[in-house]
């Protein structure tokens, strides 16, 4: 689908110059971009790519020399990646689902589907489902018995939705995720060596054979609305009150989010983020890259813990963490420093321990 330089500017609220009938077709990174395709260029750096690309038009920074450039027209971007965002949204066509329900899918006479929404093939939908209107339902997902789907979801291929899970409106979830299975929870008939270990940190006494009793996860899972859930996800179902994602989070792929979780508004989870059971998590929490939370603590509301950050304790709101354990950044910047200056501290130690010679 074409677009006008003046259409596009008018959907991201930028001023625009130039050629603003002039049509564009895609978009691309500068030194890539064709005839209809929209240059990116939002940074000076990106200057000279525009100069070995074949755009006319660009999105470029403010006060940038577009004539200069050889360009037809040109759209101002304060912002680059907000810009990125309506620009992005714009030229997204999503995923090709026909309206309806396909025939190939299997719906339970019980369910209901909203008005617009549309089903595809092998499809599975259990017993007394809602899914809400305009709702689209890629293939091979399947979605289980009493699950709730509000307006607007978009459910991608391989998703599976456990039994008795809301969800609100503006839903994605991206291919492969699995929301609701059940908890990773189990006990023995006496104290179990783990249990033993998190009392005593470290000692044990007499160890015993003994064999896990499962306990079965009664809970479901409630998603507030505008959530959205990256590939191979998994958020397991509660133990008895439901796991909660509070509305406006974003969960990337491959995180694991544990039984009982409590997870708040507009928080951001990146791939391989574990959450531990009964973890509380507050609003707006960012969690990069490979990040843990141990079970049964409290993340502060705005807290950011950067990649590969263990969080073992209670985080106060607002604290900015990292390393193994969990420190404040500037103290790990401060261990990381001292833990070089180890082997030099090293060879003065030992030069400070030589014997002397005989007669000094």
């Amino acid at each position: 689908m074409a677009h006008t330089i003046r259409d596009i500017a008018q959907a991201l609220g930028a001023e625009a110059e130039g050629e603003l009938d002039l049509a564009v077709r895609g978009a691309a990174e500068p030194q890539a971009a064709g005839p209809d395709d929209l240059a990116l260029a939002m940074d000076p750096r990106y200057a000279e790519g525009i100069a070995r690309g074949r755009a006319r038009a660009a999105v470029v920074w403010p006060g940038a020399d577009w004539r200069a450039m050889g360009l037809k027209a040109a759209i101002f971007a304060p912002r680059g990646r907000l810009a990125m965002a309506g620009l992005t949204r714009l030229m997204d066509p999503g995923p090709e689902i026909a309206p309806g329900v396909h025939p190939m899918a299997v719906v339970d006479p019980s369910a209901v589907i909203g008005a617009g929404a549309a089903i595809a093939p092998f499809v599975v939908i259990g017993r007394d489902v809602r899914i809400g209107p305009g709702a689209r339902i890629a293939s091979h997902v399947s979605i289980a018995e009493g699950a709730r789907i509000g307006a607007g979801a978009l459910i991608l291929q391989g998703a599976r939705i456990g039994a008795r899970v809301s969800i609100g409106e503006r839903f994605i979830c991206q291919p492969g995720a699995v929301i609701g299975a059940d908890g990773f929870s189990f006990v023995t008939p006496e104290k179990s060596g783990v249990e033993e270990i998190r009392e005593t940190l470290g000692s044990r006494a007499e160890i015993k054979g003994q064999s896990w009793t499962r306990i079965h996860s009664l809970g479901a899972v409630t998603i507030g609305d505008d959530v959205e859930i990256g590939a191979n996800v998994c958020i397991d179902r509660g133990t008895i009150r439901d796991t909660v994602i509070g509305s406006g989070t974003k969960v990337d792929n491959l995180v694991h989010i544990g039984h009982n979780v409590q997870v708040g508004r507009d928080c951001l989870l990146c791939g391989q983020v574990g959450i531990a059971g009964s973890a509380r998590i507050g609003d707006r929490v960012v969690l990069a890259g490979q990040c843990g939370v141990n079970d049964n603590i409290f993340v502060g509301d705005d807290v950011i813990a950067g990649g590969g950050t263990k969080i073992f304790t209670n985080a106060p709101a607002g604290r900015v963490l990292l390393g193994y354990p969990a420190v404040k950044m500037e103290t790990h910047v401060e261990i990381q420093k001292a833990l070089r200056r180890l082997p030099r501290l090293a060879a003065r130690v030992a030069a400070l321990e030589r014997p002397l010679p005989e007669g000094e």
